[in-house]
């Protein structure tokens, strides 16, 4: 997902492969982590009210980091928040649920480890080869497609939300 436009066709892929497996958390998933570009750990602790007010899916969302203990304010662009927001009908989430419970009663949300899982089934069923991707790429996609249009560093490091200019340039 590096190129612009095998970033585009990956994303487009993806994105399809999910909405004809009506695949409806993988989907809000995939969007929400392409919109959000938070860390796979962030992503997973997501709760309903992370991203929502009075049952309604919020156009932009404001998340405290793990890593940074900084918050990060993210854009939740219409496709995402469609899928979203059918993800938690589906389910039938409350506020205080978290935005993607784990199957297991041990615990509460998915593992960043099921998540892993989840995107390297994705790239593999786009027939990518899965090794090359992971959830930090999932992260850096938009950033890296903002980038190629504007070539301003600066906004990718606000984007990412890295202190150090020097983590966005590695």
């Amino acid at each position: 997902m590096y190129g612009e436009k095998s970033t585009s066709v990956s994303i487009w892929g993806i994105r399809t492969r999910l909405q004809m497996s009506s695949n409806v958390r993988d989907l809000a998933m995939f969007n929400l982590a392409i919109d959000s570009k938070l860390r796979a750990c962030d992503l997973t602790r997501l709760q309903v009210q992370d991203i929502s007010v009075g049952g309604h899916v919020v156009s932009w969302a404001t998340f405290m980091q793990q890593k940074t203990r900084r918050p990060v304010q993210f854009e939740i662009t219409e496709q995402t928040l469609h899928s979203v927001a059918a993800w938690i009908s589906a389910r039938g989430l409350k506020p205080v649920d978290y935005l993607f419970p784990s199957r297991l009663r041990a615990s509460p949300h998915l593992s960043t480890r099921q998540y892993a899982r989840n995107v390297h089934r994705w790239v593999a069923s786009i027939g990518l080869h899965d090794a090359a991707y992971g959830t930090h790429t999932m992260r850096r996609t938009k950033a890296s497609l903002i980038y190629r249009r504007t070539k301003n560093l600066r906004a990718v490091q606000l984007l990412l939300a890295h202190t150090k200019l020097e983590s966005t340039v590695r």
